[in-house]
C-alpha cells in the first residue's frame, strides 16, 4: 500500500511539474479584455498563445501577438510592421514600404463601414509616438482590429521584442467560437 501510494506521488509530482514548464515556457492561456481586436476576437474570448514561437524566431506581419503594455497589463493587437518598414495608412489603405498591403481580417469592418467613412483614420510612421521614420530594430507595429476603438502603437508607440508574450494560436472558449486566431 505504502508503495502504491508513492507512486501516486511521484506521478503527481513529475504532472506537476510538466504543467508548470510547459505553461511558464511554451504555452499560456490569456483572456481578450475589451474591444480592441473586434470583429475577430471578443471579449471575453480565451486564447492559447505559443511563448516558443518568439523565443525561437521573430514576429510575422500580422501576427496577432500579446505583450506586455504595462507591469499590469498585457494588450492583444496585430503585428503591423516590422523592423525597418515604412508604414502609412491612406484612405483605408495600409502601405508598407511603399506598396499597398491587403489587410483580409479587416474585410468585414470595411463593408459594414458607411460611405465614405474610415476604418483606420490616416496616420505616417513619423507621427505615431517616437517619431520614427522607420520601425526601429527589434521592434514592430501594432494595430487592433477595431482601429476605432484601439490603444495600439498609434498612442503607445512601438512594441519593443522584449515586451511580446507569444503569438495567439486559438480561441477555446466559448465553445461557439473555437477555432484557429487568424
Amino acid at each position: 500500500m505504502k508503495k502504491q501510494w508513492l507512486e501516486w506521488v511521484k506521478a503527481l509530482a513529475i504532472a506537476a511539474l510538466l504543467a508548470i514548464v510547459i505553461r511558464v515556457f511554451l504555452f499560456a492561456p490569456v483572456i481578450v479584455e475589451g474591444p480592441s481586436m473586434s470583429p475577430n476576437l471578443h471579449d471575453g474570448d480565451h486564447l492559447i498563445v505559443s511563448k516558443i514561437n518568439y523565443s525561437l524566431g521573430e514576429p510575422d506581419r500580422f501576427d496577432v501577438t500579446v505583450f506586455h503594455a504595462s507591469d499590469q497589463q498585457d494588450f492583444i493587437k496585430r503585428v503591423i510592421g516590422l523592423p525597418g518598414d515604412e508604414v502609412a495608412m491612406q484612405g483605408d489603405e495600409l502601405y508598407i514600404n511603399g506598396e499597398v498591403v491587403e489587410e483580409p481580417y479587416l474585410e468585414d469592418s470595411k463593408e459594414e463601414a458607411a460611405e465614405g467613412e474610415l476604418v483606420t483614420e490616416d496616420f505616417t510612421i513619423d507621427e505615431l509616438p517616437g517619431g520614427h521614420s522607420e520601425v526601429p530594430e527589434d521592434h514592430v507595429l501594432v494595430l487592433g482590429d477595431n482601429r476605432d476603438n484601439s490603444t495600439d502603437s498609434r498612442a503607445i508607440g512601438m512594441v519593443s521584442y522584449d515586451q511580446l508574450v507569444g503569438v495567439g494560436l486559438f480561441t477555446y472558449w466559448p465553445f461557439n467560437r473555437i477555432g484557429l486566431v487568424n
